[in-house]
């Protein structure tokens, strides 16, 4: 049966096999009885009974073929339930989720290998859901809670904390899961904001500042930004002059607010498209 079938190591699966666990998952995922629900690598289903019970609305995203026709066989008699055979960094969420009025609460037990890539796509379509409740390796979970000027303190921490207040629910040791895993796991909840930590202009010209601050760790602020692409168009030694931000500075110590700070100055500065 595929539900038993072993995992597969090229998926990044471990399987979720603590009751305890999962109970306290469902009750930290707060769901309401007419709130849809999107469950993105259902696995085994540890979570899928308790989440197809609770939700008005479940929808499946397995990238595992076996699993999710597995998972289709098992709720073909549910139609509150919709499994997506598919590889969730490549779904339209966006699309998905637009297809109804209601915010979407999100309940994932993130495969280690794609858990950044994945919260860069939620982080997309913040505006869709009212809740996440992700289970993530605790490595990851530490750097979206990391202060600046630390090593764990990122391109992740900064994007992901404008729109979300993010909280620790409880840590989960290799022992919950099937393999074991070799580091420790971490719920978090996801409350999406109603508006942005701070005022960061255009969110795009912010999303580039952020990820250029970051290219390269070991440099300074001021040759990092140089390699953006509108370092094309805007004087980075002008820019830091303006916001008062020193360029001998590293990207990791700059707060939010000096993010949206630089990412204010660029867009106001950016010359407008030639027609």
């Amino acid at each position: 049966m595929s539900s038993t079938r072993r995992p597969l190591k090229s998926l990044g699966q471990n399987f979720l096999v603590d009751g305890n666990v999962i109970d306290k998952i469902i009750q930290a995922a707060d769901i309401r009885p007419d709130q849809p629900v999107l469950e993105i690598g259902p696995g085994r289903g540890a979570l899928t009974q308790h989440l197809a019970e609770c939700a008005g609305r479940l929808v499946l995203i397995e990238f595992d073929h076996a699993l999710a026709a597995w998972h289709a066989d098992q709720r073909k008699d549910n139609p509150r339930v919709t499994v997506i055979d598919a590889d969730v960094l490549k779904v339209d969420l966006e699309a998905l989720l637009s297809e109804t009025t209601e915010k979407w609460n999100v309940v994932a037990n993130l495969p280690y290998n794609i858990s950044t890539e994945v919260l860069f796509r939620l982080y997309g379509v913040h505006h869709r859901l009212s809740r996440m409740t992700l289970m993530l390796q605790k490595e990851v979970g530490d750097r979206l809670a990391a202060p600046p000027d630390c090593s764990a303190y990122g391109v992740t921490t900064v994007l992901l904390g404008l729109w979300f207040d993010i909280t620790r629910a409880f840590v989960v040791h290799p022992g919950s899961f099937h393999p074991s895993p070799k580091v420790d796991s971490v719920v978090l909840n996801f409350i999406p904001r109603d508006k942005p930590r701070a005022d960061v202009g255009d969110e795009e010209v912010f999303r580039a500042v952020v990820k250029s601050a970051f290219s390269m760790r070991r440099k300074t602020l001021s040759n990092c930004l140089r390699s953006a692409e509108f370092a094309k168009q805007i004087d980075c030694g002008e820019l830091l002059e303006a916001c008062g931000i020193d360029g001998r500075r590293r990207g990791e110590t700059l707060s939010l607010e000096e993010f949206a700070l630089l990412s204010r100055w660029v867009a106001d500065h950016m010359p407008a498209p030639s027609e």
